[in-house]
């Protein structure tokens, strides 16, 4: 099974990219700082020479992408596209795990809600400026959560939690009983949240 998508928009791209580069050259596709919130993932191109032993090679048509062993479990369900709107064309990279490994099905409820938490709450919460941190699963299944950035003071805090992330989080583990707040929110007039 493949790491990575890539559409044949994409495909049909990297092919006319690659024409131009000498015989031998491939795709890459990496994560710098994976597991981490600062986690970027790049492609550039993989001329022969550089192509390690330890690279996954996933063969395309008329290309090769080598992914090396250490990003690789961060690109796990990374799809690569090429879209092309009213504004122009562009590539685009998503990669939902880069930023926290993807857990197991079976691994502990506190496992697969954090993974959540980092993989599809934060990245919307950050279009804010905002974040939330897990702090604590309790006994009785309440997710406890801390929020932080633009997301502290913010008048819409309490909607967020309820509307946003309790239904997010519950419809995705029905075992949870709710979600709390334990942050000591500063008055703020944030207007986004």
């Amino acid at each position: 099974m493949s790491i990575i998508t890539i559409s044949e928009p994409a495909q049909q791209h990297f092919k006319k990219l690659l024409a131009n580069q000498p015989d031998g050259t491939q795709i890459r596709v990496f994560v710098i700082n994976p597991g981490t919130p600062s986690a970027e993932c790049g492609v550039s191109y993989c001329p022969a020479d550089t192509v390690e032993d330890s690279d996954i090679e996933e063969k395309y048509t008329d290309f090769s992408v080598y992914i090396d062993e250490i990003s690789a479990p961060f690109l796990d369900e990374t799809v690569i596209d090429y879209v092309t709107d009213e504004l122009g064309s562009q590539l685009t990279l998503k990669a939902p795990n880069s930023k926290m490994k993807k857990v197991a099905d079976d691994a502990p409820l506190i496992e697969r809600v954090n993974y959540v938490i980092q993989a599809q709450i934060n990245p919307q919460l950050a279009n804010h400026g905002g974040h939330v941190s897990l702090v604590e699963l309790t006994d009785d299944n309440y997710v406890i959560l801390q929020f932080g950035g633009g997301c502290n003071g913010c008048s819409m805090v309490d909607y967020t939690l309820k509307e946003g992330i309790e239904k997010q989080l519950m419809a995705e583990f029905s075992e949870l009983a709710g979600v709390k707040d334990i942050t000591e929110h500063q008055s703020g007039t944030h207007s986004f949240c």
